[in-house]
This record gives C-alpha cells, structure tokens and sequence, in this order.
C-alpha cells in the first residue's frame, strides 16, 4: 500500500464493500475457524468470540463506560445542539458495530468508527462547547474525557493496523 492517508481510506472502503476484512484479527482476537466463513450465525458466534478474547479491562471500559456515556447522549436531546452530539456520539458506535460486522470480529481497524465520528465530536466540544443547562454541561465534560480517552487508543490502534497493513 502507498503510504498516502488518502490511499489507505481507499483501500479501506473498497475492502469493506468486498468484504476482504475477515482474516484482519485483533491481537487479542481468536482466529476464525476458515478465512471464507460468511454464514450469519458463524460469523456472530466469531463476533462474540472475539468479544469474549479482550482484556478484561477493555470490556469493562466499553461496556460500562464507554457505551453508556455515549449513549446518555439521547437524554439531552433536547439541550443547544443536543441531537448533533448524540448523533455523533452515538454515531461513532454504530459505525463501529458496522466494522466489526463486516470485518467478522474485533480487530483494531474497528478505532477508525471511533476516530471518523468522535474526532469531530471532541473538537466540537473543546472549541465550541455548546451552551444549556448545568446538568448538560456536566455531560458534556464527562463525554469529552471518556470520548478523548477512547480516541488516544484508537488512534493507536488504527497506527498499529495501518502499520500492519502497509
């Protein structure tokens, strides 16, 4: 691969439309029993595998931190600009559920769901941190820390799977 960004978003989203993720596994990931694995129960059944391979601390950061933070997004919709920041908290999930389905399990690639939509999220919210109520802005901090903490691994991850891949 080039060592071009542009070349690797490319190489990304042509890979995600064929579908050629599915042997790109996580470190801490099992490996998938056969690379042409495409049935829906064989691959969610490798999904939570791979869930079930993380570290301990991983999926206690996203599943009760992480998630959770983000999804608190949808109780301040109503607040200044609350239906953008739920819609790029939340967005940067569902995007990565995405990697991760297609993909066939938890590699590193799935940080790029994160860094795509919370990168925005974040700068929006240390430059231009919308007003509202005490509560929301109390939110929005705790929103902007876990998301920052979230994105200095992804980042990583995304460095180590480019490594990877080039």
């Amino acid at each position: 691969l080039n060592k071009c960004p542009h070349h690797h978003l490319e190489w990304l989203a042509n890979a995600l439309l064929t579908n050629q993720l599915s042997n790109d596994r996580n470190l801490e990931t099992t490996p998938m029993t056969t690379a042409t694995q495409t049935n829906d129960h064989g691959r969610i059944a490798h999904i939570m595998e791979s869930h079930a391979a993380l570290p301990t601390w991983v999926k206690i950061w996203m599943n009760f931190i992480l998630g959770p933070v983000n999804l608190a997004s949808l109780v301040f919709i109503s607040e200044p600009r609350g239906a953008l920041v739920a819609a790029l908290a939340i967005g940067g999930m569902v995007l990565t559920v995405i990697i991760v389905m297609v993909s066939g399990g938890f590699t590193k690639l799935a940080a790029a769901g994160h860094i795509l939509v919370w990168t925005p999220l974040v700068l929006m919210l240390v430059f231009s941190n919308p007003a509202g109520s005490e509560i929301y802005q109390m939110y929005l901090m705790v929103l902007l820390i876990v998301n920052s903490i979230s994105l200095a691994f992804d980042y990583n991850d995304i460095r180590l799977w480019l490594t990877h891949k080039a």
